[in-house]
């Protein structure tokens, strides 16, 4: 544990510093009971919080000694994720992992976000698996690899390149507009 939902709440934070807040989506934290982790939480951009996994929880779906809340996971965190994408927001996911993966309307609009959005800051799981792999190996994805050494260092990465690419986008969003005002003024 190398602290990836930690980088990616520091990112959040220093967007919302350089007054950015055209963003959207969630991310987990551990839910500690007597010092040991006991669950996960969701907690939206916008304030939401709830039950995404728990020790010992009754649930059609697992993973190892957890019980997910896949209803919670839905109504919160996947309502905050498709209102971002639809507005167009910065589209923030922690993570793209095991328990998250269980949900197929997840997989979803994890797919529509990397189509449809401007930029998406994800974490995502290190194991090889079908889905995850799929985004990994995509050529707009970049990959960057969090360690001990590094962590400190990779939350300024992150909000240079995404800062550029949501330049990039603004100008890109101005261009099509100036385009489409010259194409109306032209005929």
């Amino acid at each position: 544990r190398v602290g990836k939902s930690t980088i990616i709440k520091k990112v959040v934070e220093r967007f919302r510093l350089l007054g950015y807040t055209k963003m959207g989506g969630f991310y987990t934290s551990e839910r500690v009971k007597d010092g040991r982790r006991a669950g996960f939480v969701i907690h939206t951009l916008d304030g939401r919080s709830g039950r995404l996994a728990e020790i010992g929880l009754e649930s059609r779906y697992t993973l190892g000694k957890y019980g997910i809340d896949l209803a919670a996971f839905e109504s919160i965190a996947l309502s905050a994720l498709e209102d971002a994408i639809n507005l167009g927001y910065l589209v923030v996911i922690d993570e793209i992992g095991f328990m998250e993966l269980k949900s197929r309307r997840f997989r979803e609009l994890v797919s529509n976000a990397l189509t449809l959005s401007p930029p998406v800051i994800a974490t995502i799981m290190r194991s090889s698996f079908d889905f995850p792999d799929t985004i990994k190996a995509r050529e707009d994805v970049t990959l960057i690899t969090v360690r001990v050494e590094n962590r400190d260092r990779v939350v300024d990465q992150i909000v240079e390149m995404v800062r550029d690419l949501i330049l990039i986008s603004s100008q890109q969003e101005k261009d099509r507009y100036t385009g489409l005002l010259y194409r109306l003024v032209d005929q």
